[in-house]
């Protein structure tokens, strides 16, 4: 009796494991490549977080006590080091400033070990506006997703364009437009859009 329960139970657990990867099966089969990138990690688990202002940094030099430090970005993005001054830090990822930081440094060294450490990260925030009941700024502390903003923002107004809200993003290259169905979004199986810091979300009427 003890062993049949066993083997019941096993078969249990491994049919719901199953079914929590299928939905992760689901989107890797979806074609739509700008949801993809968009909705495929967690902004607070994505490698390439970009450093802002007021995030506290440790960087450390090997070997060398007097070059390591514990700074803060300040408002006008940059960073004071012994040897090269101010450095440009803001919309950089850790691995860019620390790439910055080690070329600087060979004029003083040679072949200097640069290791860039983000020891708190600031609260970053995106915006809902338009055709909600609470238009503002929502906090990006923890991964936020567009339904989750949404309903933050005190869900949408009677009148507002449900199947053509837009996520407008700052790139390298511009201002990127992600089209948004709410409509759609909640009745699908895919995984879900993440904001990043700086989103704006329009919800037109």
């Amino acid at each position: 009796m003890m062993k049949h329960t066993t083997l019941v139970s096993l078969a249990t657990a491994a049919l719901m494991a199953l079914s929590t990867f299928t939905p992760a099966l689901a989107s890797g089969k979806d074609k739509d490549k700008d949801d993809k990138k968009a909705a495929a990690v967690p902004p607070a688990l994505n490698e390439d977080y970009k450093l802002g202002a007021g995030d506290k940094l440790r960087i450390e030099v090997y070997k060398d006590a007097q070059l390591s430090q514990s700074v803060q970005i300040r408002p006008d993005g940059k960073i004071t080091l012994p040897l090269v001054g101010d450095l440009e830090a803001t919309d950089h990822t850790p691995i860019e400033l620390r790439d910055t930081i080690t070329k600087s440094l060979k004029e003083y060294m040679t072949n200097p070990v640069v290791t860039v450490i983000v020891v708190e990260a600031t609260a970053a925030t995106a915006y809902v506006m338009g055709e909600v009941n609470h238009p503002g700024a929502v906090n990006l502390q923890a991964p936020l997703t567009i339904l989750q903003a949404l309903a933050l923002a005190g869900g949408l107004k009677d009148f507002a364009d449900a199947k053509n809200i837009k996520i407008l993003r700052k790139t390298a290259t511009g201002v990127q437009t992600i089209a948004f169905n709410y409509k759609d979004a909640v009745k699908s199986t895919r995984a879900p859009l993440y904001l990043r810091p700086g989103d704006t979300v329009v919800v037109p009427d």
